[in-house]
């Protein structure tokens, strides 16, 4: 499973697995998580990266309505998961 690592603005970085990715829209969207297996929380967030970027930027998605349409599209491309 692919990791990536996330460093919020003046917090500690933190590693997540990727457990799915899609594109809708044009934009680029990752499902990751902090434990590779078992149950744990997940999160998706959304590639916000502009050209002059070196590195990838990604930004939770916190918009309900955005939410809960990539928590459908997740929901059928991974099987066994399921958003509360």
């Amino acid at each position: 499973m692919e990791k990536i690592l996330f460093s919020p603005d003046n917090d500690n970085p933190v590693e997540f697995f990727i457990l799915e990715q899609t594109t809708v829209s044009g934009v680029n969207y990752i499902l990751v998580t902090d434990k590779e297996e078992g149950d744990s929380e997940a999160l998706i967030l959304k590639d916000v990266s502009k050209n002059e970027d070196e590195q990838a930027v990604y930004e939770i998605v916190s918009d309900d309505t955005e939410l809960n349409a990539l928590a459908d599209i997740f929901e059928s491309l991974v099987e066994g998961i399921a958003f509360e």
